[in-house]
């Protein structure tokens, strides 16, 4: 999809300036740090039956109400602060997801413990520890999932995590750049 500025994006941003900012400047882009695999970890299953931009446009409130995203303080949120959180107009107020996310962080920090870091973990499932870079022609060819998050998902499952189902696993994958599915067509490939 070309924009007036002759710039070529994936179609899935459309035009919202939220949207296309970020497919530029983060979407597909390798992360290499774990509080912003957490961020991002927090913000995708999160969106669990939503659209992205639902997500993405509540993102600075999720960033207040989860502690800048800091795993540990997370990790060390309480009832009162689900409750505290339930309240929030901010975010999304599903009872299930916020208390996921508080144990998912728990989850985080002992595959930290276990790995090194998570983004060690997640490379783990990587062929040779690498990105895979798909080379695909139009939006209907990119898959919602693969064997590969089959696998992530199913193994992070195992160890606990919840709202992070193969779809939403990929979605993952391919937020952090560890599958990177920019259209061939793409300005950012």
């Amino acid at each position: 999809m070309e924009k007036s500025d002759g710039i070529v994006r994936c179609g899935w941003c459309g035009t919202d300036l939220l949207y296309t900012t970020y497919h530029d400047q983060e979407w597909g882009r390798e992360v290499n740090d774990d509080p912003t695999m957490f961020e991002f970890l927090v913000l995708e299953s999160s969106q669990a039956g939503l659209s992205w931009i639902t997500i993405l446009r509540r993102r600075e409130n999720y960033r207040k109400a989860f502690a800048d995203f800091d795993v540990h303080k997370v990790a060390g949120f309480t009832e009162e602060d689900v409750e505290r959180l339930m309240q929030d107009q901010g975010i999304i107020r599903n009872r299930r997801k916020i208390e996921s996310t508080i144990s998912n962080a728990r989850c985080f920090i002992k595959v930290q413990e276990e790995f090194g870091s998570f983004c060690a973990y997640l490379r783990s499932f990587l062929p040779g520890g690498e990105r895979i870079i798909n080379h695909w022609s139009s939006l209907s060819e990119v898959p919602a999932s693969t064997d590969l998050s089959d696998r992530i998902s199913k193994d992070m499952k195992k160890r606990g995590f919840k709202f992070f189902g193969t779809t939403i696993c990929y979605a993952h994958l391919q937020a952090v750049g560890y599958v990177n599915d920019h259209l061939v067509s793409c300005s950012f490939r």
